[in-house]
Order: structure tokens, then C-alpha cells, then sequence
């Protein structure tokens, strides 16, 4: 919330990469509002969110979507960097408003599709064969073919996309030094973009790879609910507090740590401070 507050309240933030971020920002939030729904079900009746009812199903198809939103956003993110230092040299191409505004619409829309097709009717509440054990009333085959194509997504491009920016920092920073000019600049980007891609990748390493290994282990398990009681819901449980965690730690990979938002930030405190005190005067 602090995030989108302070992004929509700078006007000179108002850029293409920072919408982005403002969405990112909201699908985070989308996800956590998601998760409290789902943990309050849990705490009001567990044993519908261990065999199943038709009551999880729209709870789970929201987390679903809130999810694949903020992974669609985390790699728009990362091609828009890349667009961003690719271009930079050339004229022909640039990323404006409409574009970033674009893409947001179109993550939602696909995201929404996703994540709602158990709504439409790919769920198993009325027959028993190919039901998922984990997140029951959903399918089997419905989770492998939400998992592993987006599995894919958010780790192979987000890899091309900033070991790119890494390699044409290096190279311009090599012409650079050829022509006898100061690299200091690229030096400390280059080492900026490669810290921020190794804190990336750990995240979305530690936040969905459990989510990951639990769908593998529903596609293969062949164990009725009893059985695995209650050790699998116990890490099921962990892998959704792992994706809330993520939920905290984007804002402050992607935008809590320029300097640019936290001095805005301290200026809104300022501003708010100053009126404050001209209206007490």
C-alpha cells in the first residue's frame, strides 16, 4: 500500500516502468487479500480446505489469478528493462505510457482467464478421479497446465532478459575503456543489475519451487487424503506463507530500494508535516 500510495501521489513517477512497479504493487496486494480469504476458511471449517467443497473453489481461483498476475508482472518487468537498455542507443523504439498501460491490461485479462477456468467449469467437485489433493476441488491436469508453462515463463525470460542487460553493460563499458573514457558509471550498473537478478531469482527460487514440488507430488500421489494427513497440508500451508513472503519481498527488490522512492516518500512526510502546521497556525 505504501508503494502504490507513493507512486500515484508523485506525479514526475508517473513513468512506463513505474507502472509496472504501481501493478506489481497491486497484485501483491491481490494476493495477500487472496491468502487472508483462504486462511480464514481454514480457521472457520479446515476440513473444507482438506477434502474439498465448492466453497474453496473461488477462494483458490483468486489466489490462482492474483498469482499468475504477479508472475506475468515480475517478466514484463524484466523485458522492459532490457527494451529499456537495448534501446537506449536508438530512436526507432521507445516504451511509453500506452505500451506499459497495454501490457498491464493484457497480463490481467490472461491472468483472469488462467485463473478462472476452474470457475468455468475444469474443476472435479462432481467426480473423484483426477481430483488434487492438495487443493481440492481442483484438477490434476488443470494444476500441471497452470504450473509448469508458467514455471517456465518466470524462469527462463527473466534469466535472458537481465543476463542480456548484463552482457551489453559489459560490452559498452569495454568500448568505453578502448576509447579512454571514465566507466565508472556502467562499472556500478552492471554490478547493480547483477545484484538485483541474484535477489530475483533466490526469491522466485524460494517462493515457488515448493509450490512447484507439491504439484508434481499431486500428479504422482496416488494416497487418499487421510493418509498423508497431516504432514502435505502442513507443507502446503508453508508453501503459501512462501508466496506471501514473495508478496513482501517485490517492493522491496523493485522499488524500496531506489533512492528515488524513499526520498519521495520522505518528501510526502514532509509536505504532509508543513500542512499540518500551517493549519494548526
Amino acid at each position: 500500500c505504501m508503494v502504490i500510495f507513493t507512486r500515484m501521489a508523485t506525479k514526475d513517477l508517473h513513468k512506463p516502468i513505474s507502472i509496472l512497479f504501481c501493478n506489481l504493487a497491486f497484485s501483491d496486494l491481490f494476493t495477500s487479500f487472496s491468502g487472508f480469504w483462504i486462511s480464514m476458511l481454514f480457521i472457520t471449517n479446515p476440513d473444507i480446505t482438506i477434502f474439498g467443497s465448492k466453497d474453496m473453489l473461488a477462494p483458490y481461483a483468486l489466489y490462482t489469478v492474483s498469482i499468475l498476475s504477479t508472475i506475468y508482472n515480475l517478466v514484463s518487468i524484466g523485458i522492459e528493462r532490457y527494451l529499456a537498455v537495448a534501446e537506449s542507443m536508438r530512436t526507432r523504439f521507445r516504451i511509453g505510457r500506452n505500451h506499459s498501460i497495454a501490457v498491464v491490461l493484457i497480463n490481467w485479462v490472461l491472468a483472469f482467464f488462467l485463473g478462472c477456468l476452474p470457475l468455468m467449469g475444469w474443476n472435479c467437485l462432481h467426480m473423484e478421479k483426477n481430483l488434487s489433493v492438495l487443493y481440492s476441488p481442483f484438477c490434476v491436469n488443470y494444476l500441471i497446465f497452470i504450473a509448469i508453462p508458467n514455471v517456465v515463463v518466470a524462469f527462463i525470460i527473466p534469466l535472458f532478459t537481465y543476463l542480456r542487460i548484463i552482457i551489453i553493460l559489459r560490452k559498452r563499458k569495454l568500448r568505453m575503456k578502448a576509447c579512454g573514457q571514465a566507466t565508472g558509471t556502467y562499472k556500478s550498473a552492471e554490478i547493480q543489475v547483477a545484484r538485483t537478478s541474484i535477489f530475483i531469482w533466490l526469491l522466485a527460487l524460494i517462493s515457488y519451487a515448493p509450490f512447484f514440488a507439491g504439484v508434481i507430488f499431486d500428479a504422482t500421489n496416488h494416497q487418499c487424503h487421510i493418509d498423508l494427513y497431516p504432514g502435505v497440508y502442513i507443507f502446503r500451508n508453508c508453501t503459501a506463507m512462501l508466496i506471501t513472503m514473495n508478496c513482501l519481498g517485490n517492493p522491496i527488490i523493485y522499488t524500496l530500494k531506489f533512492k528515488t522512492l524513499g526520498a519521495k516518500l520522505k518528501a510526502l512526510k514532509c509536505l504532509s508535516a508543513n500542512h499540518v502546521r500551517a493549519c494548526t497556525i
